[in-house]
């Protein structure tokens, strides 16, 4: 398999309207992400490039300072870089704001200190993080973006996040399921509470004080409250699903440098892309050294570099592997990610 120049990736990519980056820790993700969404922009193309990383370099790579909400970095480009604390807390108050809609008042004190408790939780910001994710993405076409692309976390992450909304479906599910039990056996209670209220113990109607008022707030409709949350949270993750899962929507790049660990990790990150049925679009090689050096270390550096993308060749005989060099000066700010994609040939 041949390299292709870095900037044919854009042309690639461009019928795909999101882009997840992906790879092991220090591969030049970040960078990759962000050379790809400045090339949609000097294109014209609306394009929202969003870091997931807790890491926080996108605003270093664009030279400029980036929040939980969104920045114009060009009139065609803006950024985001999520903010797991902000999401969390946000994700937790809309936990709150929804037992409270049914809870015993006396009981809230307790819920709230377990709800503070359950921020750091294993896989709470996991969690809140994919929603915010999930929003975004079937959000995107609506707000007029024609590309979104992901900024990702190291690989584990990444995986994880790419089949949760199949997992958090399936919880939602269960949560609904129980509501559902729950509700028929409130259901059964009012009926018999009604029945019993209706006729006192001498089988006479009691008097008019012991009605149940009718105007007075049902909790069976503060339970329904709680059912359509659950019920939009699923449908969330339903659409986000089948976003990914759609080859001709999505497309999932892999980074990584000519170096033993990251060939061995990108090997593991494919075939459990693959087993996902979410196999990658391309293969970037990060920070390549031009194989004639007059320096006797750079120049052995450079040959080990062309034996292992022999390796890296072998390895990924399907799929499109994208070469970057490694530059003299750090890549920060549009200018210069352009001159990256064009640098690249």
């Amino acid at each position: 398999m041949a390299l292709h120049p870095l900037h044919t990736l854009v042309e690639q990519l461009k019928a795909q309207p999101i882009i997840f980056i992906g790879g092991k820790g220090g591969v030049g993700k970040t960078t990759t992400a962000a050379a790809l969404a400045s090339g949609y922009a000097r294109q014209q193309k609306k394009t929202l490039i969003i870091s997931t990383d807790p890491a926080h370099s996108l605003g270093d790579v664009l030279n400029m300072r980036l929040s939980n909400e969104k920045t114009a970095v060009t009139p065609y480009l803006d950024a985001i870089e999520l903010n797991p604390d902000v999401i969390v807390d946000a994700h937790f108050a809309q936990v709150e704001h929804t037992i409270s809609a049914y809870a015993n008042p006396d009981m809230m004190p307790k819920i709230r200190e377990h709800l503070r408790l359950s921020k750091s939780a294993p896989g709470a910001q996991e969690a809140a993080m994919l929603e915010s994710m999930c929003q975004h993405l079937v959000e995107a076409a609506d707000a007029g973006y024609e590309h979104i692309i992901f900024d990702t976390a190291p690989t584990g992450h990444t995986l994880r996040l790419l089949v949760l909304p199949e997992m958090m479906g399936a919880w939602t599910d269960g949560l609904l399921a129980q509501q559902r039990r729950q509700a028929k056996l409130r259901s059964v209670a009012n009926h018999l509470d009604s029945h019993k209220q209706t006729r006192g113990s001498g089988g006479q109607k009691n008097s008019d004080h012991d009605v149940p008022n009718p105007f007075a707030a049902k909790k069976s409709d503060r339970w329904e409250q709680a059912v359509a949350v659950l019920e939009k949270r699923k449908q969330l993750f339903r659409q986000a699903g089948l976003l990914l899962h759609d080859r001709g929507q999505t497309a999932i790049v892999l980074v990584m440098t000519a170096d033993v660990l990251p060939l061995a990790e990108t090997k593991r990150a494919v075939s459990q892309l693959e087993d996902s049925k979410l196999p990658p679009a391309a293969i970037v090689v990060n920070q390549l050294i031009k194989p004639t050096q007059a320096d006797a270390f750079w120049q052995h550096r450079a040959e080990r570099q062309q034996q292992l993308l022999q390796d890296i060749e072998s390895s990924f005989p399907n799929y499109s592997l994208y070469p970057i060099y490694l530059q003299k000066t750090d890549v920060r700010g549009t200018d210069a990610l352009s001159t990256l994609l064009e640098a690249s040939c």
